[in-house]
């Protein structure tokens, strides 16, 4: 079998897993958002590094929900340095800095995002939004992170400071084919991670729609009449939602 069959084949049985090995965490994810959004609460996401990918995959597009506000920080992404991101992800009370930019509240939900779960930005994160009454949601590998110990002042990882853990199923180290020389490639938590994130969107707007009310989305800008769509939104809620 080709490596790249592999990798598929791979992918394949983990989103299987990931899917169907928790759905009752799913369903509570995709309840607890709903309730926040259908209250005028705020879905707040948050990861570093390749996490980071994640926090955007549900911010600003078309068929994604309109009250989403990812926390960024280019200290924290790969696009400034990504070696100097991997220092920033481990530094202490930088998650001070991102809650005085970010007014994570009560009746808000927060969906942390990490891999391995071990660094202090996002466990400190989580455990900041937690005391201010937000629902906490960690997307993590379980496997890794229960294999690793914590790399921060804390001594937590995430999935130990989250109301609600949605596991991506992955390897130790993320890459899941083997390679030569005992090397791993292909790693999984991206594709999954974000198969996860849009199947609670959908089911979000199912629950507003099973209920009678209804949730804002974002169109495509890319069809008749969904410049007009956005618009509305974009101006309602420039203010309210930093990178609109």
């Amino acid at each position: 079998m080709k490596a790249s069959e592999r990798y598929y084949e791979i992918l394949k049985e983990t989103l299987e897993n990931a899917f169907h090995g928790q759905t009752g965490a799913l369903e509570t994810a995709a309840q607890r958002i709903a309730e926040s959004l259908l209250n005028g609460g705020m879905l707040y996401t948050f990861g570093t590094g390749h996490g980071h990918l994640l926090a955007l995959e549900i911010f600003y597009r078309a068929g994604g929900l309109a009250r989403v506000c990812p926390i960024l920080d280019e200290r924290l992404m790969l696009h400034a340095s990504a070696s100097e991101s991997t220092g920033w992800e481990r530094t202490d009370g930088l998650a001070d800095e991102l809650l005085a930019r970010y007014p994570v509240k009560a009746g808000d939900v927060l969906i942390a995002i990490s891999n391995s779960g071990r660094n202090t930005v996002p466990v400190e994160l989580a455990m900041k939004c937690r005391s201010r009454g937000a629902y906490v949601i960690a997307l993590t590998s379980l496997r890794h992170t229960g294999a690793v110990t914590p790399r921060n002042p804390m001594g937590k990882r995430l999935f130990e400071v989250a109301d609600l853990v949605l596991d991506n199923g992955g390897a130790l180290g993320d890459a899941a084919v083997e390679g030569t020389g005992g090397r791993k490639v292909g790693p999984t938590s991206t594709a999954v991670g974000s198969a996860l994130l849009q199947a609670i969107v959908c089911r979000v707007e199912e629950i507003a729609r099973e209920e009678g009310r209804e949730i804002e989305f974002f169109a495509s800008s890319n069809i008749d009449g969904g410049d007009e769509i956005n618009e509305k939104l974009i101006e309602k809620y420039r203010g309210v939602i930093r990178g609109l």
